[in-house]
C-alpha cells in the first residue's frame, strides 16, 4: 500500500460548485476509483486549498491511472470538477494535483 497527499487550489467563485459536486458523487465514478485501487480517499479544503489524502493498494499505478483517465464518466466528471481548480504555484509540469512529500507518519 501507498499513501499519497495531494494539494491544489480551488477558484473562489467555484467553491459552492465544487463543494456541491461532492456532496453526491457519481456512484460509477466511485466504483472506477476502487476498480483502479484507491482507498480511504478524502478531500479537505483549508484557505483555498483542497488536500487530498488517498491509498493505493495495486501494484502498477500508472496503469492504474490510464485506466481512470481513460474512463468516460470519470472524464465526464473532470468537465465538471477541473474547471474549479487550479495546480498551485509551485506545479510540477504536467502536474495537475501537486504530490506532497510525506514527512510523519504514526502507524
Amino acid at each position: 500500500m501507498r499513501r499519497f497527499g495531494q494539494v491544489i487550489q480551488v477558484k473562489p467563485e467555484k467553491l459552492d460548485e465544487y463543494k456541491r459536486l461532492h456532496a453526491n458523487p457519481w456512484p460509477e465514478v466511485n466504483a472506477t476509483l476502487r476498480a483502479c485501487n484507491i482507498a480511504n480517499y478524502s478531500i479537505y479544503l483549508k484557505d483555498g486549498l483542497l488536500f487530498a489524502y488517498f491509498e493505493y493498494m495495486g501494484t502498477d499505478f500508472e496503469a492504474d491511472m490510464k485506466l481512470m483517465a481513460a474512463d468516460p464518466k470519470t472524464q465526464e466528471w473532470w468537465t465538471l470538477t477541473d474547471p474549479c481548480q487550479e495546480p498551485v504555484k509551485t506545479h510540477g509540469q504536467g502536474e495537475w494535483w501537486s504530490d506532497m512529500e510525506e514527512v510523519f507518519h504514526l502507524e
